[in-house]
C-alpha cells in the first residue's frame, strides 16, 4: 500500500496568522498519526512563514511513523536536517520567496551540486528524495545524483485531471516506469486530493508514498481531520 504522509504546513499557516500556539502543530502531528497517517511532512522555509525551525525540532520526538523534511538545500537547511536525522529528506528547488513549490530539479544542470548534498545526507543514514517534473529524460540524471527516490511534482496532473485524466497521467506513468528501471523509489505530491488521488495511485507503478497537505487540511475543515485521513487511506488501498 502506498503510504500517506501528511504535510502540516497549513496548520502552521493558520497558527501564524493569529500568533500564539493555536492550532498546535505538534498536537496535529500526534493526532494525524493516531488517525492513521503513516508519515508527517514539513517544509520549513527561510522566512518561517509557516513551519519554523523550532517546529521542526519540536516534532522530531513526536513523529513515530516517518518524518519527512522538505526544502531547498541551503546550508542552514542541510545542517538542521543532519542534526535532526529524519527518516527522509526531500530536496525541492523552490526560491525563497515562492508561495509554494512550482518546479522540479533540472538534475542535469545541478548534477554536481545534488551529488554533493545527497552524499552528505546518505552518509548520515537519511533517505533522500528529489522533487522532479514528469519528464522521463530527466530520470537518468536523477539516478546519477545518488538519490534513493524521486518525488513526482503533480501540480500539472491535478490541473488537467478533469480535462483529460488519461493525458494528464501519461507523462507521470512514463517517468515512473523509467525511474523503476533505474531502481529509484517513487513518491508524489502537490495538489493531490480526494478527487484525483485514486486514479493516480492506480496508474503509477511502484508508488511508495504521497505527501499531501493543502487539499487534505482544506477538506478536513468540512469533513473532520480523522475522517479525512481515513478517506485518503481508502483512496490508497489496493483496488
Amino acid at each position: 500500500m502506498t503510504k500517506l504522509s501528511v504535510n502540516i504546513n497549513k496548520i502552521a499557516t493558520i497558527r501564524n496568522a493569529r500568533g500564539g500556539e493555536l492550532p498546535s502543530v505538534t498536537e496535529a502531528a500526534i493526532k494525524l498519526q493516531e488517525f492513521g497517517a503513516q508519515g508527517i511532512t514539513v517544509h520549513p522555509r527561510p522566512d518561517e512563514r509557516h513551519i519554523t525551525r523550532k517546529d521542526v525540532y519540536d516534532l522530531k520526538p513526536l513523529v513515530h511513523t516517518e518524518f519527512n523534511i522538505e526544502g531547498n538545500p541551503h546550508r542552514p537547511f542541510i545542517d538542521m536536517v543532519l542534526e535532526i536525522k529524519p527518516e527522509q529528506v526531500t530536496l525541492v528547488p523552490d526560491a525563497d520567496d515562492a508561495i509554494t513549490s512550482n518546479a522540479g530539479w533540472d538534475c542535469e544542470k545541478n548534477l554536481d551540486f545534488l551529488k554533493s548534498v545527497i552524499a552528505e545526507f546518505k552518509s548520515a543514514g537519511i533517505r533522500t528524495s528529489i522533487f522532479l517534473d514528469p519528464n522521463p529524460e530527466m530520470v537518468k540524471f536523477a539516478a546519477e545524483t545518488g538519490t534513493d527516490r524521486i518525488e513526482l511534482y503533480t501540480e500539472a496532473y491535478a490541473r488537467n485531471y478533469l480535462l483529460d485524466k488519461e493525458a494528464a497521467i501519461k507523462p507521470y506513468y512514463e517517468t515512473a516506469l523509467e525511474a523503476t528501471k533505474f531502481g529509484l523509489g517513487i513518491n508524489a505530491g502537490h495538489d493531490l486530493s480526494l478527487d484525483n488521488l485514486k486514479y493516480f495511485a492506480e496508474n503509477i507503478p511502484n508508488l511508495l508514498e504521497v505527501s499531501i497537505g493543502h487539499a487534505l487540511i482544506s477538506e478536513a475543515l468540512y469533513l473532520g481531520l480523522e475522517n479525512t485521513v481515513q478517506l485518503y487511506l481508502k483512496r490508497l488501498a489496493k483496488w
